[in-house]
């Protein structure tokens, strides 16, 4: 198996582009999210139980992750909400609404 060099990569892959796909990759994180927070739970759980330090320190780890994939949930629900820019404003009246002219004194 070959690896392309730094840089030399010619496959253009659209769910690697920022703004593209991003439903798709917050979904992806937040599957992650939840198995993060099961993780932790069972681990916490039987950390109160047995009182193992690997328990705890799992615990501690996850809990970190389920931190860090909220913010990539979060950061990939603002790209969806954020109006694109290539999109054309609506212009007035064109929904049927009045447009009112400003009428000089």
């Amino acid at each position: 198996m070959r690896v392309a060099p730094l840089g030399h990569m010619t496959m253009d892959l659209p769910v690697l582009s920022c703004g593209r796909c991003e439903p798709l990759k917050a979904s992806v994180h937040a599957g992650m999210l939840g198995i993060a927070a099961l993780c932790l739970a069972y681990n916490a759980a039987a950390w109160l139980s047995r009182r193992q330090t690997h328990l705890a320190v799992n615990a501690v780890l996850y809990s970190c992750l389920m931190i860090w994939e909220q913010r990539h949930v979060a950061h990939h629900l603002v790209e969806v909400r954020r109006p694109r820019t290539g999109e054309t404003p609506p212009q007035p009246g064109a929904t049927g609404e009045k447009v009112e002219k400003a009428v000089a004194a």
